[in-house]
């Protein structure tokens, strides 16, 4: 339950089981080499064992990751699925050049499969608050090396902190979107329960827990693409050091999905 004050209270997360989230609020327009996690720390102070949630799209701004329509030629697919959508044929072919493959189309909506591994919509490019009107953020080419190196920062800035680089992802079989974490660095993405036991003496065969996930969506509640909050900290959650920890092992191997 999210209180006023910004607090959720877990099932269990050792102490009393508070934790609080922290809008990082007043960050200006992010722009390519800008120093991101100095910024971040100007306008929250962090401490040793924090967890920082920042958003992917001020990532790939600071990055560069933007594509300038103006420069894009559309294959001729891209303008054949466009005109049939009403989409823009320049968009859909960024789209086609950030994925690896196309594992649907349909309804106007590419659901590709990124050169990370992620599946979803549209190879995650997206066109709001990209900072003009003929410009489009994509994906950062690599979103662990990308938390690692603000991690990497935090430590020079005097604290030692959990970095979730998260996006907006929808969910087979719901409706709406919510926050995922698409890179990492500094703890593991995952809390395995395999081989415990619950209160009634039945042993966790399957069950792991994406604490990665859960992080990126609770960090959510105090962002949001109006306010202009890219970024927020969570503030006593335990995490355990892992320095060389990485989405890779979250996305399922394509032998193992049912629908891929």
């Amino acid at each position: 339950m999210l209180a006023d004050s910004g607090t959720v209270r877990p099932m269990a997360n050792g102490g009393d089981g508070t934790i609080t989230l922290l809008p990082v609020v007043g960050l200006p327009e992010i722009e390519r080499g800008v120093d991101l996690m100095g910024l971040i720390a100007q306008c929250q102070p962090l401490r040793d064992g924090d967890i920082v949630v920042v958003t992917s799209k001020v990532v790939s701004k600071c990055e560069g990751a933007v594509v300038e329509l103006a420069g894009v030629e559309p294959s001729s697919f891209a303008s054949a699925w466009a005109q049939h959508w009403g989409k823009d044929a320049r968009v859909t072919e960024v789209v086609l050049h950030q994925a690896a493959r196309i594992v649907r189309q349909a309804h106007g909506v590419l659901i590709t499969e990124t050169h990370h591994g992620f599946v979803c919509a549209n190879s995650g490019v997206d066109q709001s608050s990209s900072g003009a009107d003929d410009r489009v953020v994509v994906l950062p080419d690599d979103p662990d090396a990308s938390a690692q190196s603000l991690r990497a920062r935090a430590g020079e800035l005097g604290a030692d902190v959990a970095v979730i680089v998260s996006d907006t992802f929808g969910r087979p079989w719901r409706n709406g979107q919510t926050d995922v974490a698409i890179g990492i660095a500094g703890m593991s993405p995952m809390q395995s329960y395999i081989g415990r036991v619950d209160p009634h003496g039945h042993e966790f065969r399957v069950q792991e827990l994406c604490v990665a996930d859960e992080l990126a969506s609770a960090a959510e509640l105090v962002k949001g693409n109006t306010s202009r909050i890219p970024a927020a900290v969570v503030r006593g959650r335990t995490w355990e050091r892992d320095d060389t920890a990485s989405m890779r092992g979250v996305i399922r191997d394509a032998s193992l999905d049912l629908f891929r």
